[in-house]
């Protein structure tokens, strides 16, 4: 199971709307096939995996992270495939929830087959996180990431920012822009750094690029809005803002939402995240500045951080957090990390961890 999560890896960030998984075909204690989805429409994890292993495959196990999908949908079932192949023992890292999807287990071990559910479950969740949750609660993902000192600041009074972090902390940052399928930043941050949003990692993939600029505040100038990228730059907007202003964008290209406010008057955060699974993106980085991750958090979306720490002190109450917003008013109310880890990178450290489990997220239909 541990080669099929190697396995399903190598799809992050290709395959929405549907999960990454791996799959891996043993008979005898030897691997005969592996293989792994590769991005929508195109043969999931287990038929590139039998069909490595060809006859092989008859009489052997195959470990596959998530439930073989038991419906027809832009390709046969998955089940059909074990069956045909002659595949004696499934094993599963965890089900699926998709109300169409789901049922592969009870029915391969109705055809006869031993069928071993729950084997690294928790490791396999996290894998299909961007999916689990899409299926779960029909809002995206996110990823909140931020490089700062070690006093929890991302530039100095003046907004001097460039570089807190070293070169191997901000490639593990276009790491996660790869697999991302969706980039957010604010409008104070396209106005202070003018920033590209792209992965620049040699065949990385540039996530969709989102600037939330609620009343359509920003030049048309910014870098952003001219970029030479396969995905799109979409400007996200508040109702009753500017049309005219919108069409002013739209005509660079750019994409302009107009999504429901909330109570603050800013854009409604959820309806974003749900806006987001409508349009097949299942996951969405959070790269700030402080203000829009203090919205994020107070409004409890988070689910996964990833902080980047630099081997330096800025002080100042003047310059930015990390964190805005409002914040709880007691300790207990804060949000604490759960499998919390940490990384060094050069001469600096990553924080990541959890908000949401994984294996926690249930079908909601």
């Amino acid at each position: 199971m541990r080669l099929a999560l190697r396995e399903g890896k190598k799809g992050l960030g290709r395959t929405s709307p549907n999960p990454p998984v791996g799959a891996v075909v043993v008979r005898n204690g030897k691997v005969v096939g592996k293989g792994y989805h590769h991005r929508a429409g195109t043969p999931h994890a287990e038929v590139h995996a039998l069909r490595q292993a060809g006859e092989a495959a008859r009489g052997a196990t195959i470990y596959v992270t998530l439930e073989p999908c038991n419906h027809y949908g832009r390709t046969p079932p998955c089940t059909r495939a074990i069956l045909e192949a002659g595949i004696k023992r499934v094993v599963i890292g965890v089900r699926d929830p998709h109300p169409q999807a789901k049922g592969g287990a009870d029915f391969l071990r109705e055809q006869g087959l031993e069928v071993v559910t729950g084997v690294l479950a928790e490791e396999c969740a996290y894998l299909s996180r961007f999916f689990l949750k899409a299926v779960s609660q029909k809002t995206a993902w996110v990823v909140a990431k931020a490089a700062m000192s070690l006093d929890g600041r991302i530039a100095t009074r003046t907004g001097d920012s460039q570089w807190i972090t070293g070169e191997k902390a901000r490639r593990f940052g276009h790491g996660l822009r790869n697999i991302c399928d969706a980039i957010l930043v604010g409008r104070g941050t396209v106005e202070a750094d003018d920033p590209a949003l792209t992965c620049r990692l040699a065949r990385g993939r540039d996530p969709w690029r989102l600037v939330l600029d609620t009343d359509l505040r920003l030049d048309p100038k910014h870098r952003i809005f001219h970029l030479s990228s396969r995905a799109p730059t979409v400007v996200v907007a508040g109702e009753g803002a500017p049309e005219k202003k919108a069409q002013e964008l739209e005509a660079l290209g750019v994409k302009v939402w107009f999504l429901p406010r909330d109570e603050r008057g800013g854009v409604h955060l959820k309806s974003l995240l749900k806006r987001l699974v409508d349009e097949g993106l299942l996951s969405l980085l959070v790269e700030g500045g402080g203000k829009v991750h203090g919205r994020f958090f107070d409004d409890r979306l988070v689910d996964e951080v990833y902080f980047f720490y630099g081997p330096v002190v800025i002080g100042g109450e003047k310059a930015p957090a990390a964190i805005g917003g409002e914040g709880p008013e007691r300790l207990k109310d804060a949000l604490w990390l759960k499998d919390l880890r940490l990384k060094r990178l050069g001469q600096d450290f990553l924080l990541h961890g959890l908000l949401t489990d994984p294996l926690s997220l249930k079908s909601s239909s």
